[in-house]
């Protein structure tokens, strides 16, 4: 790394949204760990995030904390204190601030800043006095558009940290994969078949392909490719998981809440096609070589999936990336024009390639 880097022996790396950003940044932190193995890595990071503190071996502490940068529910002040008070107990070397370009990283630089951080990296649109110490010039999306992942890996280099090992990580814990087998073992269908996950949550309405599209889509598919069928997501998409099934006429067994984080990598490790819309899971799947059918709202451009086989459907529109929660136009056209029969052949597709390659080499 740059001299003055590569003295930092304890970094904090920020990145407080979501799980899929989180592992979207992991070839970044890889690097700054390649550049030093010593080097005591925390990630400070959303509730969310932190759930994947125990899949993550490069990183040896991770902090949840709900910035008010990213939530606007996160408002309380004796909160943001006492982050700021917990990182400085730490004495850190140096910071790094990952964000997507339509972030400011200046709020996180105020507290790393406060907190007696002395280093403090990011991308940053403007000037930001002392705030950073060193800052790349914000191009994004003026000049171009890169995936999250490069972005982040440009970040760090930037300070010499690079790594020829760019895929995603996550580390499936034997305890993770042997609680998912017992739940594969109880399964219907015939365990020779291919196991396909589908995932048809998000956190955002706007990138949500509708339950009964996504149940036309697997009747098409089973029809075409005999397959195990899975439904993941958490206890909060339970019903609609149940309005998935109810259309379905393929069986489909649902795993609302049933599943841990790492038994959810664990499955995805053994299927062999994802199918799910632009969410966590689809990062997840792409850390561990799963292809996946993508249905990709066109509400950011940089969340494709990573190093992996795959189909991205969409439907292009005037108003993409509009980077809303809720479609702004109220049709969700870019997602909901994909047609169940088009997700059924990209489907089709990725499973013939999947299932051809492992039996030669098996």
């Amino acid at each position: 790394m740059r001299g003055d880097w590569a003295a930092a022996r304890r970094l904090l790396c920020v990145r407080t949204d979501n799980l899929g950003d989180v592992l979207m940044t992991t070839p970044a932190l890889r690097a700054l760990k390649a550049a030093d193995p010593a080097r005591h890595l925390t990630l400070l990071t959303s509730a969310g995030g932190a759930a994947l503190a125990p899949h993550l071996e490069m990183v040896d502490e991770v902090l949840a904390y709900e910035a008010p940068w990213v939530r606007a529910a996160a408002d309380d002040p004796a909160a943001h204190r006492a982050c700021i008070e917990r990182l400085a107990a730490r004495r850190y070397d140096g910071a790094v601030i990952f964000t997507v370009y339509s972030q400011n990283p200046l709020p996180a630089a105020l507290a790393c800043l406060l907190a007696g951080i002395p280093r403090r990296l990011a991308h940053c649109r403007e000037n930001p006095y002392a705030l950073l110490s060193d800052w790349l010039p914000e191009t994004e999306p003026q000049q171009h558009d890169r995936h999250e992942v490069r972005r982040q890996l440009d970040l760090v280099a930037a300070v010499g940290a690079t790594t020829a090992d760019e895929r995603l990580a996550f580390t499936v814990r034997a305890e993770d994969r042997r609680g998912w087998r017992r739940t594969l073992r109880a399964l219907r269908g015939d365990p020779a078949l291919p196991l396909v996950v589908v995932h048809p949550g998000a956190s955002a309405a706007s990138r949500r392909y509708p339950p009964q599209a996504f149940a036309r889509a697997i009747d098409l598919l089973a029809a075409r490719r005999p397959c195990r069928v899975v439904a993941t997501g958490d206890a909060a998409e339970a019903p609609l998981l149940a309005a998935l099934v109810a259309a379905v006429r393929t069986p489909v067994t649902a795993l609302a809440g049933r599943l841990t984080l790492g038994q959810l990598g664990a499955a995805l490790a053994d299927a062999d096609l994802l199918i799910a819309n632009n969410t966590g899971p689809v990062h997840l799947a792409a850390a561990l070589g799963t292809p996946v059918v993508d249905l990709y709202a066109l509400t950011n451009p940089q969340h494709t999936p990573w190093q992996v086989p795959q189909r991205v459907l969409y439907r292009d529109q005037p108003c993409r990336w509009c980077y809303k929660s809720i479609c702004p136009e109220g049709h969700q056209r870019c997602l909901v024009d994909v047609t169940p029969e088009e997700v059924a052949a990209a489907a089709g597709e990725l499973l013939d390639a999947a299932c051809a390659g492992a039996r030669r080499s098996a």
